[in-house]
């Protein structure tokens, strides 16, 4: 007796400590520029997200990494740059060059806070079910109507009997815009908002601080959205881009073979014969319905912003939640006659990041500091009073949210690799006060290839390369210097696109323990995560259901027979199969080494 109330005496500092520690609710946006109103775009409707910027600190300033999904998701959510992770791809897993490396969400549960993931928070493929407390799970939602799935089946039937080759027929999606008459949690982005909304009411009852992440598809392509967020916009008054030409001087590298990432407007099948921004911008009618349909995708994902808003004030929790809005990268409305984003432009590497604290000095306020998306992780964590791993390549916003400080860095970076016919190149971008400046080095030589050069105080929208012109050589000169002060030279080898962790072992066999009525073994998934698959071998449908460390059931799929669902589970997680009245069949528990994937047969009976 005596033992156990020294525990409890022990442990109640802990738990006051555990207590007292703020929860965060973590909202990532894909693809979203800083047209909104809070950014001063009078014409966005997004009223949600302009009182979350208007209730805490709107950064005006604030710039990704590497302006592509993966690549930035992945600095972000380790604090490092892209050389350091070597995920400069989105082909790249980040565990297949990264694998020890400790995300966000995983220090926040190494000091124990509960952290629950939903939607897009690292790149689709690979939500990092390490990083979480439960498995991640998409919801089964289309993105696309019938009708549109059915026009792109014709589609590519015509593009296969006009001999297209077998790749750019695979690759081709459905319409770029569609209005949708569905309700909002119908549709993709309504039904993660759905998913955090319910998690954010479980875990309102529990003592355990959480870490809630929710991250919205849109306005990523296609924008595919209700309709009555298409009714906000009048399409013939929606201003277009004054810019609509490639930057004068700048050199080949800057946009690439694919043009800026404008293949991947190409891959829908309504703009797949869409002129590249080299040949001149797109038509009126062209511009006005991707700008249309990108605005009403911004209201559709504030729409959902406004849903978690609204709880976490509902249930009592926003006194003492932290709250950071982010998204991943930028993106060009036809500005330089692009519509993607996968350069070093201000255009593509500008985007929202809002940071709420309660009872932060500086919220209502807005910030015109230079940040940058690596200072995330060593922001959250020091206002969660967690220690800051001393590995973070960014800063602590925390001075400037407490109001002691206007700023924390002279300047913010970016990168983006290119493959052009005289070598492999990089581009490393700073933005300082005043300029752009980007320097392009050939990697197998770390020679200059090329320059480029924007004055931010005559040229805001960088249409003019000014580092071509000789007066500018000591700045240029000055410029790089202050680069190379602070970002480390590149010394690595060039790396090909392909470098996801290698599937080439083949899975092993977990064994299948039948139901004896006999209780469950402890489900405790603190292992590695094993790429598992879950193969149904049996004459009927049965349903897949993980087990939580505290024995409750999360289901996850129904399987069919012959179906198959592979997921990434920690080893010593317990999977229990049930019939369709619920009447358990069996189990499997996870085990294995992480390198190595795993299937879980369900046998016939």
């Amino acid at each position: 007796m005596k033992h156990l109330l020294l525990a409890l005496i022990i442990g109640l500092p802990l738990l006051s400590a555990l207590a007292e520690r703020p929860n965060v609710l973590f909202i990532a946006v894909d693809d979203m520029r800083c047209d909104l109103g809070c950014y001063g775009v009078e014409h966005v409707i997004s009223p949600n997200l302009d009182r979350l910027a208007a209730s805490g600190v709107l950064f005006s300033r604030a710039y990704c990494q590497q302006a592509v999904c993966n690549p930035s998701r992945v600095s972000l959510m380790t604090g490092m740059r892209p050389d350091s992770t070597k995920v400069w791809y989105l082909s790249t897993e980040m565990r297949s060059v990264m694998p020890d490396a400790v995300t966000i969400p995983q220090h926040f549960r190494k000091h124990g806070y509960y952290t629950l993931g939903f939607g897009k928070i690292f790149h689709n493929p690979w939500p990092d079910n390490v990083s979480w407390d439960e498995p991640h799970v998409w919801p089964e939602k289309p993105s696309w109507s019938k009708a549109a799935t059915g026009k792109l089946a014709e589609f590519r039937e015509q593009m296969r009997a006009e001999g297209k080759p077998k790749a750019r027929i695979e690759r081709m999606r459905a319409a770029a815009t569609e209005v949708l008459d569905i309700p909002d949690e119908e549709h993709f982005d309504g039904a993660i908002g759905e998913q955090a909304v319910t998690a954010m009411r479980r875990l309102a009852s529990e003592k355990q601080p959480f870490f809630l992440a929710a991250g919205f598809i849109r306005p990523h392509l296609p924008f595919v959205v209700p309709r009555k967020y298409w009714d906000l916009y009048d399409r013939s008054k929606i201003p277009l881009a004054t810019n609509d030409h490639l930057p004068h001087g700048a050199p080949s590298m800057a946009f690439g073979e694919f043009q800026g990432g404008f293949y991947e407007l190409r891959d829908y099948m309504d703009y797949s014969d869409a002129r590249w921004p080299r040949e001149g911008p797109l038509s009126e009618a062209q511009q006005r319905e991707l700008k249309h349909g990108y605005y009403a995708a911004v209201s559709y994902i504030d729409a959902q912003v406004g849903r978690l808003l609204d709880e976490l004030d509902r249930l009592g929790l926003a006194g003492n939640t932290i709250v950071v809005l982010w998204s991943d990268h930028g993106w060009k409305l036809g500005e330089h006659g692009g519509w993607c984003k996968q350069t070093n432009y201000e255009i593509d590497t500008r985007a929202p990041l809002m940071i709420r604290m309660p009872g932060a000095k500086a919220n209502g306020t807005k910030s015109n500091a230079l940040v940058e998306f690596v200072d995330v992780y060593p922001t959250l964590a020091d206002l969660a009073g967690l220690p800051v791993p001393e590995k973070l390549e960014g800063t602590s916003l925390k001075p400037l949210l407490n109001g002691t400080a206007t700023k924390v860095k002279d300047a913010a970076f970016s990168q983006f690799p290119r493959r052009e016919k005289d070598g492999h190149h990089m581009g490393y971008a700073m933005r300082s006060e005043r300029y752009r400046y980007i320097e392009w080095l050939e990697l197998s030589s770390r020679k200059i290839t090329a320059q480029e050069l924007y004055d931010h105080e005559n040229d805001p929208d960088e249409n003019e390369n000014i580092a071509t012109k000789a007066e500018h050589a000591d700045l240029l000169a000055s410029l790089s210097a202050q680069m190379w002060k602070t970002l480390p030279r590149p010394t690595f080898q060039w790396q090909e696109p392909a470098t996801m962790a290698s599937a080439a072992a083949a899975p092993t066999s977990l064994p299948w323990h039948p139901a004896t009525g006999a209780a469950l073994p402890k489900s405790e998934p603190k292992g590695p995560k094993l790429a598992v698959t879950f193969q149904n071998q049996s004459t009927a449908a049965v349903e897949l259901i993980w087990i939580s460390p505290q024995g409750a059931e999360k289901h996850y799929k129904t399987l069919e027979p012959k179906d198959a669902f592979s997921i990434r589970s920690s080893g010593g997680a317990v999977w229990v199969i049930k019939d369709a009245n619920n009447k358990p069949l069996g189990h499997f528990q996870i085990h294995g080494t992480a390198d190595k994937p795993v299937k879980a047969i369900i046998p016939a009976p």
